[in-house]
């Protein structure tokens, strides 16, 4: 049996308070994503039955171009964010978490850099 206070227990293995920051950058980045997902829809479905030419010189816009690449950027973090939770609170072996965490972020980095690098080409291109 410990004399030590329940405080004294608990000190060292609470919160390091970046589970609030998590919360709120989550919930930020979803607020952010009501008016570009918005967007994005009714954009898209405008295009529907469009060519590829039509969709080109849609993206050559630089309203849309930065639109779409906010768009892009607000979902692949707040995807990342999100699958960062569910492993951290799904996996229980240590090593696998840690594998799992490092795979989000660079397959989220990877996938926002050729996106966004695919829509300023299509956007700066001729």
């Amino acid at each position: 049996m410990s004399m030590r206070s329940p405080l004294g227990q608990a000190r060292g293995l609470g919160s390091a308070k970046d589970g609030t920051h998590h919360f709120w950058v989550q919930r930020i980045s979803a607020v952010a994503l009501v008016p570009l997902a918005l967007w994005f829809v009714f954009s898209v479905a405008h295009l529907a039955g469009g060519d590829f030419y039509m969709v080109r010189h849609w993206v050559h816009a630089p309203s849309v171009a930065i639109t779409l690449v906010l768009f892009i950027a607000a979902a692949l973090y707040h995807s990342m964010l999100g699958i960062q939770v569910v492993i951290e609170d799904y996996i229980g072996n240590e090593g696998t978490k840690i594998v799992g965490l490092l795979l989000n972020k660079f397959l989220h980095a990877i996938v926002a850099v050729s996106t966004i690098f695919a829509v300023l080409k299509v956007a700066l291109g001729s």
